[in-house]
């Protein structure tokens, strides 16, 4: 029996997912892209509220983070694959 997904990725080779539920730090999640309809599982690595983003990547400090096939903004620090991304590790793009 298939899992249910809980995060989305609007496209293949953005960086995060946008969780469609609560996410549990420890907690195995599916993501689907929108664009293919192709899945993705990530091992959460912090606790990601409904509609904020999981690391799909690493990233190493001052990379561009990448949303809809554009860069939204740059990380403040390294991020690792499962991570919840938000203003504490990320910021913008545009100053």
């Amino acid at each position: 029996m298939a899992s249910k997904h809980k995060f989305l990725i609007h496209n293949q080779g953005d960086h995060v997912g946008v969780a469609t539920e609560d996410i549990k730090s420890g907690e195995d999640v599916i993501g689907v892209y929108m664009d293919t309809d192709e899945t993705t599982s990530v091992r959460s690595r912090g606790d990601v509220p409904l509609g904020h983003k999981i690391a799909l990547v690493d990233l190493p400090e001052g990379a561009d983070v990448i949303e809809y096939r554009t860069r939204v903004g740059l990380t403040k620090s390294a991020i690792t694959r499962g991570d919840y991304v938000h203003v504490h590790n990320i910021k913008t793009a545009r100053w």
